[in-house]
């Protein structure tokens, strides 16, 4: 991913190069994904690590590959930490909403049957 003699810190530049975004894009993620949180030096430019690229290239994944919107990605970068077994749970709530639209397409179909 990384260039062969790896750098400690890399500049915005440098990352909006390597990852092919826009500077003003990873400020706004900044903003918005907890877990992308580059320091800052003495200037206060933001010096970016290695981790905080693959944190980027993976919320650029979420969203630009997978269509995930930001509320989603974040959601999903979070539940990288719950197991498995509740990740895909429907809650009751779910389960009421979608019994309404089965309803709802039910009569519909039988409105179109009708004619």
């Amino acid at each position: 991913m990384l260039e062969s003699k790896t750098k400690l810190y890399y500049s915005i530049k440098e990352v909006s190069e390597l990852t092919t975004l826009k500077p003003y894009v990873l400020r706004y993620w900044e903003s918005e994904f907890p877990s992308l949180k580059p320091s800052k030096n003495k200037a206060g430019n933001r010096t970016y690590r290695e981790n905080d690229i693959n944190i980027i290239l993976q919320i650029k994944g979420l969203l630009y590959n997978k269509k995930f919107t930001i509320k989603g990605a974040i959601e999903e970068m979070k539940g990288g930490s719950r197991s498995e077994h509740t990740r895909g749970r429907i809650s009751d709530g779910d389960v009421s909403v979608l019994k309404e639209i089965r309803n709802e397409l039910k009569s519909i179909l039988n409105e179109l049957n009708r004619h």
